[in-house]
């Protein structure tokens, strides 16, 4: 009976043994299928997703930048087209300004009062006349007007002479202005004549008929050019040896002040 027992007991424990150890190996085999198997091929997977959407992207990005319609293709320079296309439109709108600075001045001829550009007043391009005036007394006024098409410049003063005397008048060294006379076209210059002394001092008193304007150039007493004789009234003018002429001014007032 004991041995019964015995030979029982031991029958009942082997067979949890074997279940035990089989479900072990089972579980080793169910580890190593999730580590090999199923589990590498899942991230395996992933990797390839991965890739796949990166060379998509990249894929787009170069087709956009080579290829893509609407958008700015980059030069080798690094401008966009657009940018590329502005800066152009740039450069040109610069030449055309600059062509057309020189293209007016060209048109102009400079400026006309450069004295580069301008010429001395003489009998030739002026109208000159010569009138008495009411006052101061004993005074005439005469006046000078561009009729040219140039700036004219009148230099120092005017050389009278009346009939055919020899001598020249007196200048109002006075009178003498800061500035050159310039005249544009159109516009006048004006001298002042003392012809007599209005108390009477004056001597060797006479009538003359004719006068005569002589213009002097750009050093003094050279010759400007062309003289003017203008009328005086039809019953001349006197004058004595206090005859003076002023230099050439560019007001009337100026001129009649002395």
């Amino acid at each position: 009976m004991r041995t019964y027992r015995t030979t029982r007991t031991a029958r009942t424990v082997r067979p949890s043994r074997l279940l035990v150890a089989a479900g072990a190996a089972l579980a080793a085999l169910s580890l190593t299928a999730c580590g090999d198997g199923t589990g590498m091929k899942d991230e395996g997977a992933a990797h390839a997703s991965v890739s796949a959407s990166e060379g998509s992207r990249k894929a787009d990005t170069g087709k956009g930048t080579d290829t893509g319609t609407g958008g700015n293709r980059t030069s080798p320079n690094g401008q966009t087209g657009a940018e590329t296309s502005a800066a152009g439109g740039q450069q040109g709108g610069s030449a055309g300004q600059g062509k057309g600075t020189v293209d007016q001045a060209s048109t102009k001829g400079g400026d006309p009062f450069d004295p580069a550009n301008r010429v001395t007043c003489n009998g030739a391009n002026t109208a000159v006349t010569m009138k008495p005036v009411a006052r101061p007394l004993n005074h005439m006024l005469i006046t000078v007007k561009n009729t040219g098409t140039k700036v004219c410049d009148l230099f120092y003063y005017p050389t009278v002479r009346f009939d055919q005397v020899q001598w020249a008048p007196r200048v109002m060294e006075e009178s003498q202005p800061q500035a050159v006379v310039t005249l544009a076209p159109g516009e006048s210059g004006y001298a002042g004549v003392l012809l007599s002394a209005a108390d009477g001092s004056g001597e060797n008193g006479t009538t003359a008929k004719k006068a005569t304007i002589r213009f002097q150039g750009s050093k003094p007493g050279s010759n400007g050019g062309a003289v003017a004789s203008p009328a005086l009234p039809a019953q001349g003018v006197h004058y004595d040896s206090t005859l003076a002429v002023t230099y050439w001014q560019s007001t009337i007032d100026d001129a009649l002040m002395y």
